[in-house]
């Protein structure tokens, strides 16, 4: 005979585990549309749109809020062990790095905003590639999450090296042109900022990534995170002494 009563509790149990893991996938979307919008507002100079980033974080700073919520209960009432526990702490995991997206994100539209104010530089052309290449893991990230794809998971892993090198690139090539011309200190400072934060949000999807491989494997990705950014350690001479180098 069925116990009815324990049928009963798995399939509730279920039933919870996956309205959480759709809350993650509800956020990562928020999060994903959020850097999406900022760069489109600093590629088209639109403050407004701007604008409306920045007020649009609370709503991800609310589904995390949600999701802790959740998972607490979770831990709290059913106490799951082996893949369930881990699915409740991925979600944990996951929440808190796509809220720090968001926030990024919102910080890119308030530098954005700022920006408009003064002249356009030729750095600001080269942010939107690098942007575009988090959105890309960010995305592929959340693909990995929904299939519980620990592949995938290493792809986006493995290429937040060339997330890195744009980043480090960029940062040359700013500081190039704060030295050729004072007037481009102010937009190339917030440049950097926004190069700095999308750099970070490429950090967070990596983060994400290694959550997810141990979520489904129950192992953590072997080797060192491949590091692509050398910023720290960079020395811009000014144009006219490396002339006479």
């Amino acid at each position: 005979m069925v116990d009815t009563s324990t049928e009963h509790t798995v399939r509730s149990f279920d039933k919870e585990l996956a309205r959480l893991s759709q809350s993650i996938i509800r956020m990562g979307g928020l999060a994903e549309s959020q850097l999406a919008a900022a760069i489109e507002a600093m590629s088209r100079r639109n403050s407004e749109m701007a604008a409306k980033v920045v007020q649009s974080d609370a709503e991800i700073d609310a589904l995390e809020q949600e999701i802790d919520e959740q998972a607490v209960q979770l831990l709290a009432l059913r106490q799951p062990m082996a893949q369930d526990l881990r699915e409740v702490i991925a979600a944990l995991k996951i929440s808190a790095d796509l809220e720090r997206i968001g926030d990024y994100a919102a910080n890119v539209a308030k530098r954005s905003m700022a920006l408009n104010q003064v002249p356009m530089t030729e750095p600001a052309h080269t942010l939107p590639r690098m942007a575009q290449l988090v959105l890309s893991n960010i995305k592929r990230v959340l693909d990995a999450y929904v299939d519980r794809d620990p592949d995938k998971a290493i792809d986006v892993w493995e290429s937040d090296t060339e997330v890195d090198e744009m980043y480090t690139s960029l940062f040359r090539e700013t500081l190039t042109y704060m030295m050729e011309d004072p007037r481009n200190i102010t937009p190339c400072t917030h440049l950097l900022f926004i190069a700095k934060n999308v750099e970070r949000m490429g950090d967070h999807a990596t983060n994400i990534a290694e959550v997810i491989h141990f979520l489904v494997t129950g192992n953590k990705i072997l080797g060192g995170r491949p590091k692509g950014d050398t910023t720290s350690y960079e020395v811009v001479a000014p144009p006219s002494e490396s002339a006479t180098h």
